[in-house]
């Protein structure tokens, strides 16, 4: 698979569907997140089976923005809704296949139980 553009009306879209995402924030100016889209494009076409974005952040400030990216390149994965990894920097193709290996390997029912857990303490708290 290769990677899709994302913006502010499709990257909820695609968080919503569920399956594992994994979006590079990016400009075309950065230097770094041009050496590292080689890297992503190859991961896409390697794990047919997670969908890749990419968000440039020249084109969409205010998700970008509303996301709290600040460096890039910058990754986002996101699994069953739930964001997993938010780190800026570009990553070398063995770092990337680690991140997607620690990803496909989660326990993601103990991480939904996790979140569930949180909320109710959260909400038993005084306001």
């Amino acid at each position: 698979m290769t990677t899709i553009d994302l913006n502010k009306d499709t990257f909820q879209e695609a968080i919503k569907e569920g399956k594992t995402l994994i979006v590079d924030f990016w400009a075309p100016w950065c230097g770094p997140c041009r050496n590292f889209a080689p890297v992503f494009e190859a991961a896409a076409k390697q794990n047919s089976d997670i969908v890749f974005g990419k968000v440039n952040t020249e084109e969409e400030e205010e998700l970008a923005g509303g996301l709290g990216i600040r460096s890039i390149p910058t990754l986002m994965v996101f699994r069953e809704q739930v964001l997993l990894f938010n780190q800026a920097g570009a990553l070398l193709a063995p770092q990337l296949g680690e991140l997607i290996t620690q990803v496909k390997d989660i326990d993601m029912a103990q991480v939904h139980a996790e979140i569930a857990e949180e909320q109710a303490k959260a909400g038993d708290k005084p306001q």
